[in-house]
């Protein structure tokens, strides 16, 4: 089946048209590459080429005027606006801007469709009026405000429209309602021009009344794409602009209508595949184009036709490596480019008027794709080592000096990144260009691995020059924030245009950049309800009853419009994959579109219909396991001869595979930022306040006015080990305040309970503190030495017994230390860890001498403080025992024993265990 290109252009070459006199009029650019390629399948003498352009390089041509960006428009429009409103009822560039671009979109459509500008403002105040109509003469400000801006919106077209032609520019509306203007003029320059104008659906106003012109007066020919079996069907959307063509025109009372086609019914493959989620649809697109290849299948022959423009980048990589030829007519948004969340990035650290940078903003923007290499000087990545600096130094905000000395490298830099974009907006434009400058830089010396993030940079590049141009011109934009506001409006509304070979291999593009182009394959992605068709959307200041009044198109309109599309590209398809989302989330509704469900119903082709459900893996629950081989056994035994330490051992016991990561691996936990002072930091600072209280202490009793002394010296020392382990964190408002008073809190209610235990008669004598012990364990089944070791907090003589006491941040009860059966010691870490820690403690000072048997052990839990000092205890049957002698230190030590054994073997692996949270 040929082209609706290649067919026009036969049936003129039948006519004997001189094809080098004619002006081909298409809906694309994209359209007009293919037109010259079929016409060089047709023609074999040469020849002058015909002109060849879209409508609207055609309405440009024909107005005189220039189309300009949408950014600059709203610079205008903004300017328009200013010279109309008084100066103390004007808001601001960034508050304007929101509605702003409502209002363009507004102007655009009533220049289009021709409408009186006058007229339909006026109606529009009119119905404002009547809408705030009240018998109280006395408005509020508020609604006079509002029926204020509803008066002036005539003025500011007036006034916006003639700013523009006086510099001979326009939006599209302004430039086709120029071009009817100037259309008799053009038609009596010209008359002896051809125009022929093909594949066009929707018109509006402005074009129709150009081509019904230009047929009146003989210098045009039009050649509709339409199916008869739409055009027989009274109700069938996709014909709905073509019906309404054939009746009106005048021009068809006389003349034939071309063409009416009938192709649609012809034998066709159509296939609609649900699956959930987009990343589904683009693997689905990928399995398709594998099993067309193994097919054979001429891929020149085949689009994907994206419904949702986000699908580009995932379907990309969802490309078979065999295809090495494609075209991508549609560009990418700039919003999607990687690019676009570090200038985001940025925006949100510089919009803030504080004069420091929270940390997460700043290691966010050093970890950032573009600007972390930036800082590498070919031995070592600086903003890895200030990252790491950050962490280690507890830094929660930082000054622009602070990061420049932590980084201390490539100085231009960091003063682009984080010096002050606040002193003017052109300064922070720079800012933004100088960034770039950078990352070419870089980027260059591996510029053939680096092709498309410099055409990123560079589209970036030209962004920020239009602003910077922009703003020269106008100097609305004043601030931070403001900037941020209008780069977001460009990133919404700007794309990175793509650039192929547009006649070779695979092609992917949007739905509107299809028309005129016919495929043999298609695969339309995201067929669903609000995508295809977009469904009801009214972002317009007219309402809905005035735009059928003037004829102005509603979402009705809009729906149709892409029916034509749908149906069209179906017309001379032999093989059609038709993908919607199932899934539903937030911004999409997982029900198919309309247009599938009306294929169904028409029964005009078979639809083979396909729900894709990923093959996921069933996960079954699989615990970490690591067998011993001879490297483990040495790394314990060099372990071993450094000696084990209770915590370890008892890491060991909670979970193996904890022990095996962090002794074995040495891989330790990631050193981050505390916000909040962590609990095991609250713990350390207690501790050592009072091994920096007790150790002056040794060997001596305690007394009352020893203590008294003591308390006066708790505040500075509880400040000055805040400052050693907190490094640079804020201790002075908020939690960190009531945990810093908590941590003085906690020592003087210790000190206080030494003061009342002194009090009622009792001697304690302070004997250690914080001595390190390491006892060699005589273990005959192991050809190794083992070594235990330990700190123990303190060690006392309360009333003439030995106590060994191990100081807890966290909350300990006496059930915690009370024990029953030794077997259970080594195996219930959540019971039995504390009375392990504080046996072993035991045990090394009995076997060092620095106790005498018998003698107490226990734990002193400072959120349990009135409990006081809790012991290790005994149960048997139901006798308990606080004491602990060499026979209690026997059995543990066997257990103890046991434990080492089990570490070193080799026929027990390390196994993960399962860890309760609560």
């Amino acid at each position: 089946m040929k082209p609706f290109i290649f067919d026009v252009l036969y049936f003129l070459q039948q006519k004997n048209a001189n094809f080098s006199e004619i002006t081909f009029i298409l809906p694309s650019k994209r359209a007009g590459t293919v037109l010259r390629s079929e016409l060089s399948k047709i023609i074999h003498e040469t020849i002058f080429s015909p002109n060849i352009i879209s409508i609207e390089e055609f309405v440009e041509q024909l107005s005189n005027l220039k189309k300009i960006g949408n950014i600059e428009l709203l610079f205008e429009c903004y300017s328009a606006y200013c010279s109309i409103t008084a100066a103390k009822e004007q808001e601001p560039f960034n508050v304007f801007s929101k509605w702003g671009q409502i209002l363009l979109q507004d102007f655009n459509e009533i220049d289009r469709y021709l409408i009186s500008n006058s007229k339909i403002f006026n109606y529009l105040k009119a119905i404002q009026d009547l809408n705030h109509w009240s018998t109280d003469i006395n408005k509020t400000e508020f609604i006079n405000n509002y029926l204020l801006f509803w008066d002036k919106l005539p003025k500011y077209y007036e006034e916006f429209s003639n700013k523009l032609l006086q510099k001979k520019v326009g939006y599209q509306g302004l430039i086709y309602r120029k071009a009817v203007e100037n259309l008799d003029s053009y038609i009596e320059k010209n008359k002896t021009l051809k125009h022929v104008f093909l594949g066009f659906n929707a018109l509006n106003s402005a074009e129709e009344t150009i081509i019904k012109e230009l047929l009146k007066n003989e210098m045009a020919e039009v050649y509709w794409d339409i199916d008869k079996h739409f055009m027989s069907n009274k109700l069938h959307d996709a014909a709905l602009f073509t019906k309404e063509h054939k009746k009106n025109w005048s021009y068809y009372k006389t003349k034939p209508f071309t063409w009416i086609t009938n192709n649609y019914c012809s034998k066709k493959n159509i296939t609609s595949i649900g699956i959930p989620k987009n990343i589904g649809q683009a693997k689905q697109v990928g399995i398709i184009l594998k099993e067309l290849i193994k097919n054979n299948k001429d891929l020149k022959s085949t689009a994907i036709i994206l419904g949702e423009e986000s699908l580009l980048i995932p379907i990309l990589n969802s490309i078979p490596k065999e295809i090495t030829a494609l075209n991508i007519t549609m560009g990418l948004p700039l919003r999607s480019i990687p690019l676009a969340s570090l200038y985001n990035k940025l925006f949100t650290l510089h919009k803030k008027t504080n004069t420091s940078f929270y940390y997460k903003d700043v290691i966010s923007i050093l970890s950032d794709q573009f600007i972390k290499p930036l800082f590498y000087d070919g031995e070592k990545n600086h903003a890895v080592t200030a990252i790491e600096n950050i962490n280690k130094n507890n830094i929660t905000h930082l000054e622009y000096e602070q990061i420049k000395a932590l980084i201390n490298y490539n100085e231009n830099v960091i003063a682009s990144v984080f010096g002050s974009w606040n002193k003017t907006t052109q300064n922070a434009i720079n800012s933004c260009l100088s960034i770039i400058y950078s990352i070419k830089k870089y980027l260059d010396k591996d510029k053939s691995n680096n092709l498309l993030a410099l055409e990123y940079a560079y589209r970036f590049y030209l962004l920020f020059k239009e602003l910077l141009r922009l703003n020269s011109l106008h100097n609305y934009i004043n601030n931070i924030a403001t900037l941020f506001e209008i780069y977001k409006e460009l990133l919404s509304s700007e794309t990175l245009d793509f650039k192929g070979e547009p006649l070779k291999g695979l092609q992917i593009m949007g739905m509107l950049e299809s028309r005129v182009l016919d495929f043999e394959t298609i695969i339309i992605s995201s067929v669903n309800e609000g995508i295809l068709p977009s469904g009801k959307s009214n972002n317009s200041f007219i309402p809905f009853d005035i735009k059928l009044e003037n004829k102005l198109p509603t979402y009705k309109e809009k729906d149709a419009v892409y029916t034509y599309h749908f149906y069209r590209l179906l017309q001379r398809a032999k093989t059609a994959y038709i993908l919607y989302n199932t899934e539903t989330d937030a911004l999409n509704s997982g029900e198919k579109s309309r247009f599938i469900t009306q294929l169904e119903l028409e029964a005009v082709h078979k639809i083979n219909h396909k729900i894709v459900i990923p093959k996921t893996p069933t996960i079954t629950e699989m615990t970490n396991e690591v067998e011993k081989n001879e490297a483990i056994i040495d790394c314990l035994v060099t372990l071993s001869n450094k000696g084990f330490s209770p915590s370890s051992l008892t890491n060991y016991i909670r979970n193996p595979i904890d022990f095996y990561n962090e002794k074995i691996l040495n891989i330790n936990t990631l050193n981050e930022v505390e916000e909040t002072i962590a609990f095991n930091t609250l713990g350390t600072i207690i501790h050592n306040t009072l091994e920096d209280l007790y150790r002056p202490l040794q060997s001596q009793y305690l007394t009352v006015t020893v203590l008294n002394e003591m308390k006066k010296k708790i505040a500075q020392k509880v400040t000055h080990f805040f400052k050693e382990e907190y490094k640079q964190g804020n201790v002075t408002t908020g939690k960190n305040l009531i945990i810093f008073e908590i941590a003085k809190r906690y020592v003087l209610n210790f000190v206080n309970k030494e003061l009342q235990s002194i009090k009622a008669g009792n001697t304690i004598k302070i004997l250690h503190i914080e001595t390190a012990e390491k006892i060699l364990i005589n273990i005959p089944d192991l050809k190794y030495p083992v070594y235990l070791k330990g700190k123990v907090d303190r060690v006392d003589e309360f009333n003439g017994i030995n106590r060994v006491i191990d100081y807890k941040s966290g909350m300990v009860k006496q059930e915690h230390l009370t024990i029953e059966n030794w077997d259970d010691i080594t195996k219930d870490y959540k019971k039995y860890s504390k009375s392990f820690q504080i046996l072993c403690y035991a045990l090394m000072l009995s076997k060092k001498a620095a106790v005498s048997l018998p003698i107490e052990a226990g734990v002193i839990s400072f959120k349990n403080l009135k409990s006081g000092f809790l012991k290790f205890t005994k149960k048997d049957n139901k006798n308990k025992s606080s004491l602990i002698n060499s026979e209690i230190l026997d059995a543990f030590e066997k257990e103890l024993k046991k434990l080492i054994i089990e570490i070193y073997d080799t026929n027990v692996p390390f196994v993960e265990k399962v860890i309760e949270t609560n």
